[in-house]
């Protein structure tokens, strides 16, 4: 079987993704890339039926190659992000603040210095229709610089190294959403200064253990 490791771990995040709250009945999908391979979530099927050999995989050029279910309908946005970053890893969800914000504000501003983990504030990409190019495209032009960014009245979709980090990445920006929205019902929330989320950036870039991959 073709990416069977990969295969395993999409479908735990899937399961994990579910518990969560970040996906709401079928929707969201999740995949990961090797070298020239990329497998994939297919689409319509319940988190909790998903198995390894239920999982798609598929070239660069969105091309199956073996036989299985058909692919997620937002492949194109997964293949856009993966041509355009150093990702390896995409993960897209629906989740509740994320998506309430996407229809409210052009930018999740820099609320909290965690922001740094995804980039900088997190850019909404105009609305274009679920798995279509224009979708794919606008995508990537807003992750620009990041590793995050909010789908117009649709969602969210985070990118990583490994698929754990862009799982963490989506948890992430949805308690920021939250943290967000919670901040306005109480007034106009303070917000850090460009210079102080720079060198919150620069610091991250040593957080955690000593030789842990970031990214």
């Amino acid at each position: 079987m073709l990416l069977a490791d990969e295969r395993v771990r999409i479908v735990e995040c899937c399961r994990r993704m579910a518990a969560a709250g970040l996906t709401v009945g079928t929707s969201g999908n999740v995949s990961e890339r090797r070298g020239d391979l990329v497998a994939i979530t297919p689409t319509g099927v319940d988190y909790d039926a998903l198995t390894p050999a239920g999982v798609c995989v598929v070239d660069l050029g969105g091309h199956a190659v073996e036989e299985g279910p058909v692919p997620s309908s937002e492949l194109p946005m997964h293949l856009a992000v993966y041509g355009g970053t150093g990702a390896r890893a995409v993960v897209h969800t629906h989740p509740l603040y994320a998506t309430a914000l996407s229809t409210l504000v052009d930018e999740l501003p820099g609320i909290h210095y965690l922001v740094m983990q995804l980039g900088g504030p997190v850019r909404v990409a105009p609305y274009e229709r679920y798995g279509s190019a224009e979708l794919a495209e606008a995508s990537v032009r807003a992750m620009a610089g990041r590793s995050a960014v909010l789908l117009r009245n649709h969602g969210a979709t985070t990118c990583g190294d490994t698929l754990a980090r862009a799982f963490d990445r989506a948890v992430t920006l949805e308690w920021l959403c939250r943290l967000y929205h919670q901040a306005r019902l109480l007034g106009e929330p303070t917000l850090l200064a460009d210079d102080e989320l720079a060198a919150v950036g620069e610091q991250l870039r040593t957080y955690g253990q000593p030789g842990a991959q970031r990214g």
